[in-house]
């Protein structure tokens, strides 16, 4: 077998840790948990607003949460961030999202609400997508009941 030239596999060396600065691919899976709930009324429904933190946020760096113009946009917000979160049941079923966090601290005010009559998942999980490298980082399951 032909041996590489050093210059080569300095070369290597240098897009394999640019590739990995880049990616972000050491990140962990976000750990979540519920912090609590509150009651609200939205057009005469009484709603239930199921709010979670995410234990490990700050293991995430705040370049993913930048705002990405470049990418598509969310609705009418054309400044979307580079990475989306959304709220998942059990049985992979979304129930909400967040596509303008600004940095990794927001992702202590995350939230998903049902009409108060109805049944919450027992459990849901989030997954965040960076969408500039399609990674996609899925947590744990969280319980809904304190």
């Amino acid at each position: 077998m032909k041996r590489l030239s050093q210059f080569t596999m300095v070369l290597c060396a240098v897009f394999l840790t640019s590739v990995t600065t880049t990616s972000h691919s050491s990140l962990p899976n976000p750990v979540l948990y519920l912090i609590g709930t509150d009651y609200f009324t939205n057009n005469g429904t009484t709603m239930v607003r199921y709010h979670f933190d995410v234990l490990n946020k700050d293991s995430y760096p705040a370049d993913i949460f930048a705002a990405s113009p470049n990418l598509p946009p969310c609705g009418v917000n054309t400044k979307a961030s580079r990475t989306w979160v959304d709220f998942y049941d059990q049985r992979g079923k979304r129930l909400y999202g967040f596509c303008a966090l600004g940095k990794p601290d927001d992702l202590n005010g995350i939230w998903f609400a049902l009409p108060a009559d109805e049944t919450p998942p027992s459990w849901v999980y989030i997954e965040l997508t960076d969408r500039q490298t399609n990674t996609k980082y899925k947590s744990n399951l969280a319980e809904t009941t304190l």
